[in-house]
């Protein structure tokens, strides 16, 4: 997993994970306390609600990206840029600064003027913007989109947010995001639940991950909770996203979802990487078959590297018998008596069901490989 450097700020897997914060410069955005248009009043917020309260970066945006709204041009965000660079020129605490845009040539003015990073909610969609990052040498957040400027974020499917976040290549320096949210009308809270659910699987880019689930309705609807209710889903949320791999969380509620994080963090199994000899080691975090491949292409051998354990109770003396031949023959550990223990990969145990006389049985154990799939 590649650390990147955000203007001096570590971010990756050996690192604490990191608070985005967000400070929002126009009237359209839906978390009122976050808008601002005047510097002074905007710059205060930043010190005394998101620096002082843990934020690691802080986030700026020049329009709502919420699609019930019109697309602002480049130039239109543009003129906004003028409060962002003087909120950020005014704030006396110490944080990276982001500016939220999808337009290179927005960016690359920000950069110019003292921003740090850039967070591109079109996904690379501007096909100039890793050129600009790149010269910059600033990292950059790359939100799953499709390569339209004016759909940010509108993809549904986790396997195609995966095969977005391609789109024009990834730089050194690129933080990938999965983009949770209402970004389109065909986007379903069901869709990212599961997006939420596979979250590992981006991994496998070997890129920082950034998630902004923050209130968001996929979380609420669980609890039955409005916006303003929903800060316990978005926390508890926040601590699962950590374990599973998140190292940014862009949050309103800057205090208690750092808090969140630290839990995640502190309860995430330790993931060794080393290099021996000029060989790099890294242990994946793998947890069923569709994470396995988005590192193989090889069917067989995702399903040999996920390994599954149940236990069987209730079984009579013959049928144990049975189970453990069949086990031995295909490399399937199976232990105990009336309270059986069985364990091997995805595709040993596909091979003892092959093999089993016991319609219950077999039935059982495919139903525990179904579920790691």
């Amino acid at each position: 997993m590649r650390t990147v450097d955000a203007a001096g700020l570590k971010i990756g897997d050996d690192q604490p994970p990191r608070i985005m914060g967000v400070l929002n410069v126009s009237q359209e955005s839906p978390y009122k306390p976050s808008v601002f248009d005047d510097a002074g009043e905007a710059a205060e917020y930043v010190d005394t609600q998101l620096i002082d309260q843990g934020a690691d970066i802080v986030d700026v945006g020049l329009e709502s990206a919420n699609k019930k709204f019109e697309v602002l041009s480049a130039e239109e965000e543009l003129d906004r840029l003028d409060t962002a660079i003087e909120t950020m020129e005014s704030v006396s605490g110490d944080a990276v600064f982001s500016i939220e845009t999808r337009y290179h040539e927005v960016a690359e003015e920000a950069l110019s003027q003292g921003y740090e990073m850039v967070n591109d909610i079109c996904g690379f969609a501007d096909p100039e913007m890793p050129r600009v990052c790149e010269e910059y040498d600033v990292a950059v957040g790359k939100m799953a989109s499709p390569p339209d400027l004016e759909r940010p974020g509108a993809v549904e499917d986790v396997d195609d947010i995966y095969d977005a976040l391609f789109q024009n290549g990834l730089t050194d320096k690129t933080i990938i995001d999965p983009a949770f949210g209402g970004w389109s009308e065909e986007k379903t809270i069901e869709d990212d639940r599961e997006t939420f659910r596979r979250l590992r699987e981006f991994r496998a880019f070997g890129q920082p991950m950034l998630v902004s689930i923050n209130r968001k309705n996929f979380l609420r609807s669980i609890a039955g909770r409005d916006t303003e209710g929903a800060l316990p889903v978005s926390l508890a949320a926040t601590s699962m996203a950590v374990e599973r791999g998140a190292h940014v969380i862009r949050t309103h509620d800057v205090a208690e979802t750092r808090d969140a994080a630290l839990v995640g963090d502190t309860f995430t199994p330790d993931r060794t990487e080393t290099t021996i000899d000029g060989i790099e080691i890294e242990e994946l975090d793998i947890r069923t078959i569709s994470d396995a491949q988005r590192y193989t292409d090889d069917a067989d051998v995702a399903a040999a590297g996920v390994t599954v354990a149940c236990e069987l109770r209730g079984l009579d003396e013959a049928t144990l018998n049975h189970l453990r031949t069949a086990g031995r023959e295909a490399n399937v550990a199976v232990s105990g008596g009336e309270s059986a223990f069985v364990a091997g990969s995805i595709r040993s145990v596909e091979t003892l069901t092959d093999q089993l006389e016991d319609d219950n049985l077999t039935a059982a154990l495919t139903a525990v490989v179904e579920g790691s799939r």
